[in-house]
């Protein structure tokens, strides 16, 4: 049996990681940037759980396989016009889910998904 100690990463995959990075950069603005210079790498660490954007490649365009990951917010509203407002466009939703709480898909800039979850 595997144990596990959460989530460790999320990676998406862009067609311009720096642009993505600093879009990113904009729609967490709590995020921690980490840069590992051996490598020329660059992420998001939020929460504990590292963002990490990298250049698409033949093998991994964005939207692939579709794995969406999902935000807790405090402000579920404030959090969408956010992320409209610098360029993310509505998938689905809002829909109401467990406890009172809403759920919403929007797509970035880059063509990949992104969930947000709140109050």
């Amino acid at each position: 049996m595997m144990k596990t100690n959460g989530i460790a990463a999320v990676m998406i995959h862009v067609p311009d990681s720096e642009a993505a990075l600093e879009w990113y950069s904009r729609a967490f603005p709590d995020a921690k940037k980490i840069e590992v210079s051996e490598y020329q790498f660059k992420c998001l660490n939020i929460n504990g759980v590292n963002l990490e954007i990298v250049n698409f490649s033949e093998t991994a365009r964005p939207g692939d396989s579709v794995v969406v990951v999902d935000w807790m917010v405090e402000d579920f509203d404030q959090a969408i016009e956010h992320l409209i407002e610098i360029g993310a466009t509505h998938f689905w939703g809002p829909a109401f889910i467990e406890n009172g709480m809403r759920i919403c898909k929007l797509k970035d800039p880059f063509g990949n998904l992104l969930g947000i979850r709140g109050l």
